[in-house]
């Protein structure tokens, strides 16, 4: 039940984000849930291996290039889920960011 709640108040942040930022789209809100989804699954799975992959680069850049998997891994969940397009790079790493400070927020007040 906790899972769902997370990935429905994700869905929220999807959003509020894509009404934010210009070159985010989201048709619907069901989109939205599948976005959230994707990336739950994405950061479980997929970010792991890359990070681990990636330590060298990761490392000189003092840790910086977490932000730049982050956006890969969005514009990834762009390609594979239709009704849901990121313009480009820069787009993506601010929706990456602002996912993540949005999502931090919200969970704490789940915990409450």
């Amino acid at each position: 039940m906790n899972y769902i709640l997370k990935i429905l108040l994700s869905a929220v942040a999807v959003v509020l984000l894509a009404k934010l930022i210009p070159g985010v789209m989201v048709d619907t809100y069901t989109t939205a849930i599948w976005v959230a989804f994707l990336i739950g699954i994405l950061d479980s799975f997929l970010k792991p291996v890359l990070v681990v992959l990636t330590i060298p680069v990761t490392i000189l850049t003092l840790g910086l290039f977490l932000f730049v998997i982050n956006a890969g891994l969005i514009l990834l969940a762009d390609n594979w889920i239709d009704g849901f397009s990121v313009s480009g790079f820069w787009a993506a790493l601010l929706f990456s960011i602002l996912l993540s400070f949005l999502e931090s927020i919200l969970y704490k007040v789940l915990e409450k």
